[in-house]
């Protein structure tokens, strides 16, 4: 590792996540907020330089987290600008985060920055990466790792937009519930993040994935899902996923190679978050941001790839 070298762990669609720096957390609370903390302590202690970028609902700045597991007096609360909407669309966001990186090499003197990203945010973080290339910018992103990336959607969003059918999730009444409440969220909601998590948008020869081309060329690209819901011959659109994605999606099955070639897949029997453990009753620890295992997978990832 050298000190132009650093790792920015990217949070997904609908989380709050504040800005911390290798030095410097939330003073009340979860220091990096639910989806950031686990990564980011287990990867500062193992030696890596760590940033969290920030994240909110709606186009603001991140001052707090007053729901399930969060925080209270972030070291710095940066501008709208350079803050993603979690909740809004995709290449939005992705504009943001690329103005994010940008800023925090600029003020960090990072000329490589290596991304640790869960659920949506991978999909926050190719956009990003398009743009930086877009505009030619001079930093280098070293790696990508995602956690639970849902590259082809995510099954209760397929369910609420009624390309899926809730019956595939069997007689299983978590599987049901989660779909249920996620339907219920995207009431009424045509656009942004919870609408574009869908094979549909995602997918296909013209879908978003496809017109990303091959971005993501030079970039080791990690992946991890999740596997702890399973039924036997389930429809695999579904079937087994970590609550809310499906293997299949978070592996990116049948994405074009020219689009995404991974350089290694890692299946855990993990939960999407640590909200999903909690409604699935599990610890905390087989969750994808919370897992000593899935340290492991990204140390190994961030350490072949130079940093």
């Amino acid at each position: 590792m050298t000190a132009s070298r650093a790792v920015v762990v990217v949070s997904g669609g609908g989380a709050i996540s504040p800005f911390t720096t290798p030095s410097m957390g939330c003073a009340k609370g979860l220091s990096a907020g639910s989806t950031d903390t686990g990564l980011r302590e287990a990867l500062l202690a193992r030696g890596f330089a760590v940033y969290t970028s920030p994240a909110n609902l709606g186009q603001r700045p991140v001052e707090a987290d007053t729901e399930f597991a969060g925080f209270a007096d972030p070291p710095e609360v940066l501008p709208a600008a350079l803050t993603v909407n979690a909740a809004g669309d995709i290449d939005l966001a992705g504009q943001h985060l690329a103005r994010f990186l940008a800023f925090l090499a600029d003020r960090e003197g990072l000329d490589t920055v290596d991304l640790v990203v869960h659920s949506m945010g991978g999909l926050f973080s190719r956009a990003a990466i398009r743009e930086l290339r877009r505009a030619e910018s001079a930093l280098h992103i070293g790696s990508l790792v995602t956690l639970g990336t849902p590259y082809l959607g995510a099954f209760p969003a397929d369910v609420a937009l009624g390309t899926l059918d809730i019956d595939a999730a069997g007689d299983d009444q978590i599987t049901r519930t989660i779909i249920t409440e996620f339907a219920t969220m995207l009431d009424g909601v045509s656009e942004g993040a919870g609408a574009q998590v869908t094979r549909s948008y995602l997918g296909g020869p013209d879908g978003w994935n496809a017109r990303q081309g091959a971005q993501l060329d030079g970039i080791p690209l990690t992946m991890v899902a999740g596997n702890h819901c399973r039924l036997d011959d389930g429809d695999p659109q579904m079937w087994p996923h970590d609550g809310l994605v499906a293997v299949a999606s978070a592996f990116a099955e049948g994405v074009s190679s020219a689009v995404l070639r991974p350089v290694a897949r890692h299946l855990l029997d993990d939960v999407h978050s640590i909200f999903f453990a909690a409604q699935l009753g599990v610890p905390w620890q087989r969750a994808l941001t919370w897992d000593p295992e899935v340290f492991d997978i990204v140390e190994t990832a961030l350490r072949a790839a130079g940093n």
